[in-house]
């Protein structure tokens, strides 16, 4: 989460210092995080000392067109949230697994429809073993029952095309519906947040907005929930609105490198007077920033390798990151304007869903995330697999925050074993028995 907020002050310090009054105040304390957020990218961004700046920004530019990822396209449709905001969402059913590209490209990336967009490249995507799911919905529809649906959330700064590689591999084999949160990727500026009398945006309202979407795509059947981050939040928040929905129709969940609460404890790996002073100033300042929009945007543009890094370090736990999927998550990122990064941040404070999760007791569940995540640590996926001692615990070693982008093949195939015991049609188990299977012991 704090990728976007870090990366967004430290690059104002410059712009920052032309403006007046609060302004420069905020800059001042901008800039002191930027110093830190600096040194933290010191690891990641020392190669770029030898390259030009000319060829980086080529180099960006080429990866931007070239790049196959966040190109998979499916029906598209809009759900309407309780305060009137249009939620974008996409349908890929059985069989639809031949409309890679359909649609148009997701916006800011500079990607054409049409690319192939299977696997990571040089790898494979790979799936559950087993047969294939009926690639006609026959089966379902002889038998008058609505196939299983898997409603995907993505996170903070992100949007739905984060699950790029789990798409891919799932298309045609079983119902997905993909869904962009509110002011994310296609959807509309939260109607509640854009008044004369704006209302802050909270966690609950993330989890009506997947009510919403849930009545509009998928009205019946079973469903599995997959949520990262916000997303992981957003369905806990469902659960604690809607408890009767997940005991009579989710007969899966997934929740992947988010957390259940006290998430102003996290360090994002910084030492302690610099996560201190990072946790006092940074509502303050990124309110400000939202006001100065345009200014922060120019100072995005202006420190863009310094944003590279940053982000890079926040995202992946690994430095072999391929570069394409590296660029990929960074123009997610970027692409999230910095009023929204402003206006979301706030509701992490006061995200406390601990006792929403003993609703998910019965529910088929797999908990992941990647050992070497610094903005939802690995810990506190544990302490929701404490909560839900039948749950799949998995800790995916070298892994950062964006583990499905950065070991799709890990995610990937425990979603297929989780869809196998949900009893989604067409998938086997793939791994050994479910309980505590990650890869570090608990204590």
């Amino acid at each position: 989460m704090a990728q976007a907020a870090t990366a967004a002050v430290g690059a104002t310090t410059a712009a920052a210092s032309a403006v007046t009054g609060s302004w420069r105040r905020a800059g001042l304390a901008g800039a002191a995080i930027g110093v830190i957020a600096a040194s933290a990218a010191a690891g990641v961004a020392i190669d770029k000392l030898t390259v030009s700046r000319g060829m980086r920004r080529r180099a960006r530019l080429a990866l931007d067109t070239a790049g196959p990822y966040g190109t998979l396209r499916g029906t598209p449709g809009r759900a309407i949230a309780d305060d009137g905001t249009a939620l974008y969402y996409e349908v890929d059913e059985t069989g639809d697994a031949e409309q890679a590209g359909e649609g148009e490209a997701a916006p800011g990336t500079g990607e054409a429809p049409g690319s192939d967009t299977s696997a990571r490249p040089g790898k494979a995507a790979k799936g559950a073993k087993g047969t294939k799911a009926d690639p006609t919905g026959a089966a379902h529809a002889a038998a008058g029952t609505p196939p299983v649906t898997v409603v995907f959330s993505h996170g903070y700064c992100l949007n739905q095309d984060s699950w790029h590689f789990q798409r891919a591999d799932l298309r045609g084999r079983v119902r997905t519906v993909h869904w962009d949160q509110r002011s994310h990727g296609r959807s509309a500026r939260g109607a509640a947040q854009s008044g004369p009398d704006p209302e802050p945006v909270t966690i609950e309202q993330l989890g009506r907005d997947l009510k919403a979407v849930i009545d509009a795509a998928a009205p019946e059947g079973p469903l599995v929930l997959a949520g990262h981050s916000m997303g992981g939040m957003t369905i806990m928040a469902l659960a604690d609105q809607y408890p009767d929905l997940i005991r009579e129709r989710v007969v899966g969940v997934a929740l992947v490198g988010t957390s259940s609460g006290r998430l102003g404890e996290i360090t994002y790996g910084l030492p302690a007077f610099g996560a201190n002073a990072a946790r006092r100033v940074l509502p303050g300042v990124l309110k400000v920033l939202g006001g100065q929009s345009a200014l922060v945007e120019k100072g995005r543009r202006a420190t863009a390798d310094l944003y590279a890094g940053i982000i890079k370090r926040y995202s992946f736990g690994g430095q072999d990151v391929d570069p394409a999927i590296a660029r990929f998550g960074e123009r997610m990122i970027e692409n999230t304007p910095i009023d929204v990064v402003a206006e979301f941040y706030p509701a992490f404070t006061d995200h406390d869903k601990v006792q929403a999760l003993a609703v998910f007791l019965r529910t088929p569940a797999l908990i992941l995330a990647g050992a070497d995540d610094l903005i939802t640590p690995s810990s506190h996926s544990e302490a929701i697999a404490d909560v839900l001692p039948d749950a799949e615990l998995v800790l995916v070693e070298g892994a950062g925050h964006l583990v499905m982008l950065e070991h799709p093949d890990a995610v990937t195939e425990r979603l297929a074993d989780l869809l196998a015991r949900a009893g989604a049609p067409g998938f086997a188990r793939n791994v050994g028995g479910h309980g505590s299977t990650a890869q570090q012991p608990r204590d």
